[in-house]
């Protein structure tokens, strides 16, 4: 992996990523193919959308296919037939999300898969092997995320896991055309983030992201946290901000000199018809757009946007078509893609401050729905 500056302004940066499957810009956004694809969208959609990259779960594709399926392809690029990069997470986040079905001591992780009840064991040397069977082009660290709300004594023997098993995973990593990335975490409370930014980026990973953000936290509390965590964060590595996928909060990380960025939210609000615009989300199930003739935002200049209007698209939402939640999913990538090329380009004409005001303007001119 090489990672190099093209232009800075202030803070946010603008950079270019080189990987094993290919080049990409930064600041990105990287749809969420949990398992292989992104739903509603097949992939010549998802890379005409604007995708450099993507991003699936070792954590599902361990589960199903498996191991022995993807490694018999030769690895997930062949077995999925994607010919762009793929971040891979560890599992973190599943392991947070099922806290219920979840045993986690420190040597691992004891789970029940959500799928059949079986019963599995993850530790940070089994995840590093998962991900060097997927052959993704970036590798992520297995962590522990927190939830909102735990207390100080429970944050540090958390963050003194996460660090254990950050550098355990370092020494099990083997794979030469592979990235890999820690990931900081430290809960809620100021000391720790600084702790744990410190303790992870102190070791030779070839990039950092910032895990147990908007995990249903206020974005006060996101922001503030996020500030103490960039101040720390080395300059010649790319920093990745977990689970992010709202426009407004993606600008305040770049902004704030974040490079890349996933969530599954954007494809997840647009199979139930929700899609971003110029102007704040629009909720397409709506009856007022029945007769409504316009594109679904008529400043986009997506596929969808050119093409389809609000009703069409109300009516195939509504009759839980899939062509609808295609459509849908495609005009949310290509709205995201967009919004950070135009970052990109603010940034490289060092006018990042002007775009981010002018655009939460627009955001605010009408009423959300």
């Amino acid at each position: 992996m090489q990672f190099e500056f093209l232009k800075r302004d202030n803070a946010a940066r603008n950079g270019r990523l080189v990987l094993s499957h290919g080049t990409v810009e930064t600041p990105v956004f990287m749809p969420v193919g949990t398992n292989g694809a992104v739903k509603m969208c097949m992939h010549d959609c998802v890379k005409r959308a604007g995708a450099q990259i993507v991003l699936a779960n070792a954590f599902h594709l361990y589960i199903r296919p498996g191991l022995d399926v993807i490694s018999s392809f030769g690895g997930l690029h062949e077995f999925a037939s994607w010919d762009i990069p793929i971040l891979t997470d560890s599992g973190g986040y599943q392991i947070f999300s099922l806290s219920k079905h979840v045993k986690v001591d420190d040597d691992g992780v004891t789970f029940k898969a959500p799928l059949d009840g079986t019963t599995h064991r993850f530790t940070p040397e089994k995840v590093m092997e998962i991900q060097q069977v997927i052959g993704s082009d970036i590798a992520m660290v297995l962590d522990e995320c927190l939830a909102p709300g735990n207390d100080r004594k429970t944050t540090e023997i958390s963050l003194k896991r996460t660090t254990d098993w950050a550098k355990r995973s370092l020494k099990s990593h083997v794979r030469n055309d592979q990235a890999l990335f820690g990931i900081t975490q430290g809960g809620f409370f100021k000391e720790t983030r600084m702790i744990s930014t410190r303790e992870i980026t102190s070791m030779p990973f070839d990039g950092f992201a910032i895990g147990g953000l908007s995990v249903g936290e206020d974005l006060k509390t996101t922001l503030k946290m996020l500030d103490v965590i960039m101040s720390l964060m080395p300059e010649d590595k790319p920093r990745y901000l977990m689970g992010v996928g709202d426009p407004l909060l993606m600008l305040e990380a770049v902004e704030r000199g974040v490079d890349m960025m996933d969530c599954v939210l954007p494809t997840r609000m647009a199979r139930h018809g929700a899609v971003y615009t110029s102007h704040g989300k629009l909720n397409i199930r709506a009856s007022v757009y029945a007769f409504d003739k316009s594109p679904l935002d008529p400043e986009c200049t997506c596929e969808v946007c050119q093409n389809y209007s609000r009703g069409y698209i109300h009516h195939l939402i509504k009759r839980k078509e899939a062509t609808g939640m295609m459509l849908a999913t495609y005009h949310n990538m290509y709205f995201l893609h967009d919004l950070m090329r135009k970052a990109r380009k603010a940034i490289h004409e060092r006018s990042f401050s002007t775009f981010k005001r002018d655009f939460l303007n627009d955001i605010n001119a009408l009423p959300k729905e």
